[in-house]
């Protein structure tokens, strides 16, 4: 039987907007996401007993390296709270929300604290991009990059597929998915475009996404070339920002009075790290695994799920998560686009936010980002893009490269009780 203490609640979240804030510091954004969320949650500093702090590049990018949640969170009012630094790739921040609700559940706190922040745009650009190479093995980049080119063999780009300008190399890797899935299931790139429209029209109504102007099919199949099939309303940009969320046990939801109401509950939190697994072993993906573990942890499954949040660095990034999650066969997530069901108002819309896409990806923050779309979703508190009657919701982030896979990834459920 399933004790106060073991029920851990989301009671507040914050988020900054994503996208370019070249005035603000990452102990600015930071602070911004913390008061919001702990406002939301009508929550003292004084409750919170460990505070987990995401962060991925500041140490590449600016030189803070070791204590950054110190520096960051310290002067907000939490000197004494025992504070964990996090960097886990982009699954970052989910890893800070794995930990508190892990922290809670082991007793050794009644509230809880993650923070996740990034500034991944630099003056120097081609510095901002040069972080994404260390999301793999930095010893063995050429047989990093052959074994996902493998994925694809046989695979012949139309001439003029590939961009000039700089990129992250991960959307050489995506490219590489979609070209494999093109083999062997027929997707097609007006598929992808669907996605990416999509979600670009989720963003209109999103004050916190970086780019909110909607975008046709057409228009996104016509935009410059990044890596066939991608173009770059496909691709995430280079993105600002931070999020909060506090969290605390059952037991500590029903001795203070903060807003039961709008207290939403982690239903699961799992995380798995890769597998050596083949390139035609797509059931053995750790996204799928992560995720059948997730709903056996909840007692749900697939078609229980009203609204979910998905890492779509690239819009084949949304296709590969919704057959990892069981929206769809495998192999079938391109047709499952197409058909509508994942757009708002459709069978399960993903990513009503705009996605990593249009909301924007600072890679230490997207996590958390993802959960205060979810947790808004499930208090009704989203205006136009609010999904109707949303009472589950799912969140999949991944993080990193190991074989031929995300390296780590986190799947979250969640409810309104």
């Amino acid at each position: 039987m399933t004790s106060a203490r073991d029920e851990i609640y989301v009671i507040g979240v914050g988020m900054t907007p994503f996208g370019r804030h070249p005035e603000k510091s990452v102990k600015e954004l930071t602070a911004l996401a913390v008061d919001q969320a702990m406002r939301d949650a009508n929550c003292d500093r004084r409750h919170i007993g460990a505070a987990f702090f995401g962060c991925a590049s500041e140490g590449f990018l600016r030189g803070q390296w070791l204590i950054g949640g110190q520096v960051a969170l310290l002067p907000l009012g939490f000197e004494g709270v025992p504070i964990f630094n996090v960097e886990n790739g982009c699954a970052t921040a989910s890893t800070a929300f794995h930990l508190a609700v892990n922290t809670l559940k082991a007793g050794e706190a009644d509230f809880a604290l993650a923070v996740g922040v990034d500034k991944m745009r630099h003056p120097d650009k081609a510095k901002s991009f040069a972080f994404f190479e260390g999301g793999w093995d930095v010893e063995t980049p050429e047989a990093n990059a052959a074994r996902i080119r493998a994925l694809a063999k046989g695979f012949v780009p139309p001439p003029d597929a590939r961009a000039d300008r700089q990129y992250s190399p991960f959307m050489d890797v995506y490219s590489s998915y979609a070209r494999a899935h093109m083999t062997k299931h027929g997707l097609t790139q007006r598929q992808l475009a669907v996605i990416a429209s999509k979600n670009h029209g989720h963003a209109a109504s999103n004050a916190r996404a970086q780019h909110r102007e909607p975008m046709s099919v057409e228009a996104v199949l016509k935009a410059q070339p990044i890596s066939y099939p991608l173009t770059l309303p496909m691709c995430a940009p280079l993105s600002d920002g931070a999020a909060a969320a506090v969290l605390c046990t059952g037991a500590a939801l029903e001795r203070h009075d903060f807003g039961r109401r709008r207290a939403v509950r982690v239903l699961a939190s799992v995380m798995k790290s890769a597998t050596s697994r083949d390139g035609d072993e797509a059931a053995r993906h750790i996204c799928r695994r992560t995720a059948d573990a997730a709903y056996a942890r909840a007692g749900l499954g697939p078609e229980d799920m009203d609204v979910a949040e998905v890492h779509d660095a690239s819009a084949m990034g949304e296709l590969i998560q919704t057959e990892n999650l069981g929206f769809c066969p495998l192999g079938e997530g391109g047709a499952l686009a197409e058909s509508g069901a994942t757009a708002i108002g459709g069978r399960i819309p993903v990513n009503p936010s705009g996605g990593l896409e249009s909301k924007g990806h600072p890679v230490g923050a997207t996590g958390l980002g993802q959960i205060f779309e979810l947790v808004s979703q499930l208090r009704g508190e989203c205006g136009e893009r609010q999904i109707e009657g949303a009472r589950i919701a799912i969140q999949e982030n991944g993080g990193g490269l190991w074989g031929i896979e995300e390296a780590s990834a986190h799947v979250g459920i969640f409810a309104r009780d």
